[in-house]
């Protein structure tokens, strides 16, 4: 017996309470990772946003796939199926914060660790992942003994509404949405300086990665001379122009992504920095180039401080980037945090890497 990773986010969670109880649904994307769980493992729930964990469920059956509605009225996209039973399962009050100092120092991936930061979210980035087994046993005796009799921690209703984001129709299937409260201009001014000059640093090292990988590295001309106070290219690593074909409306949009891997005349993958609060301007590029290209096969990512990992996935989940014609953004463009960035540049091996390695550090929106 197993224990694995399950992520809910409050929609889902609150989707799984109104059901039988009976099915865990996954992404597609997760079926290689679910043919390995057997009848007799066990899913460790853990909740987005609130950071909370909230439920173990006992595998009943192999995993199926099935495209009838689960979470969705309809074009639900947790078509990768288990039968599960609920050994214990927490209302939201109950539910147990990772940061609570009896999960927080008995978690091998936490208790080593400062809790401010990232580093530690490496293990509850992806649902599926196999959990060390004493964290699992620790958690599923936590948890079951929390649903008999445990703590409240109160949570806050309006903040929690906020994160019910509703699905909606698109042409590719049902889609969750998010509409973002204005931000504090005062706040975003505030932090513009400093973190203009910490964005210049992540630009330096998304090129250094880069670079080491064996990718050429394409910068916006207004960014060249701060980046390369940060960076000194080998010869002909940093290109002048870009070696393709597309119409000029396109190319010039292109342009001013932050940063470009490119092998030969192929753009692999494309990064965005985002330093302001109100995470928008690297994301809109984003989505402009995906609606003027849709055919383009590149990796998107949006790099940004930790403290700003639910705002970048709330704009994400915009209602005008989820009906894109190749279908929702969240779907092309994934999350790095400065601190998950950091640590992979400082991977001993990192020239004999694929640029692959990128998948154990970023996030999706789930």
């Amino acid at each position: 017996m197993s224990y694995y990773l399950d992520l809910f986010s409050p929609f889902t969670y609150e989707s799984f309470l109104s059901s039988q109880k009976e099915i865990s649904g996954f992404r597609l994307r997760q079926l290689k990772a679910a043919r390995k769980i057997k009848p007799g493992d066990k899913l460790v729930c853990y909740m987005t946003k609130l950071s909370r964990w909230i439920a173990v469920l006992e595998v009943v059956s192999k995993c199926y796939q099935d495209d009838s509605p689960l979470f969705y009225e309809s074009d639900d996209p947790f078509v990768v199926r288990f039968k599960v039973k609920p050994l214990a399962l927490l209302p939201k009050e109950k539910a147990i914060p990772i940061k609570e100092a009896k999960v927080w120092n008995n978690l091998s991936f936490t208790k080593e660790l400062p809790q401010h930061g990232s580093r530690w979210t490496g293990p509850l980035r992806s649902s599926l992942t196999k959990m060390v087994d004493s964290d699992g046993k620790f958690l599923e005796e936590l948890i079951i003994s929390q649903d008999k009799n445990g703590t409240v921690y109160p949570v806050d209703e309006s903040e929690y509404r906020k994160y019910l984001t509703q699905p909606v129709r698109a042409e590719h299937g049902t889609v969750s949405v998010s509409v973002p409260e204005d931000e504090d201009k005062q706040t975003e001014q505030a932090f513009e300086d400093h973190e203009v000059r910490e964005s210049i640093k992540i630009q330096a090292l998304l090129c250094i990665i880069g670079e080491k990988m064996g990718f050429k590295i394409w910068l916006p001309k207004a960014d060249r001379s701060l980046v390369m106070h940060e960076w000194k290219p080998e010869s002909g690593n940093l290109i002048e122009h870009l070696p393709l074909s597309y119409d000029q409306v396109t190319i010039k949009t292109i342009e001013q992504i932050d940063v470009l891997w490119l092998k030969r005349r192929s753009i692999v993958r494309a990064f965005e920095v985002e330093h302001t609060t109100s995470i928008y301007s690297g994301i809109l590029r984003m989505a402009d180039l995906i609606a003027l290209q849709p055919n383009m096969d590149i990796k998107l990512h949006i790099v940004s401080p930790i403290e700003r990992r639910e705002k970048v996935f709330s704009e994400i989940q915009r209602p005008v980037f989820s009906l894109l014609e190749k279908g929702a953004l969240s779907n092309y463009c994934t999350y790095l945090s400065y601190d998950n960035l950091r640590d992979l540049a400082d991977q001993k091996y990192l020239h004999r890497l694929s640029d692959t390695v990128l998948e154990d550090y970023e996030e999706v929106v789930e």
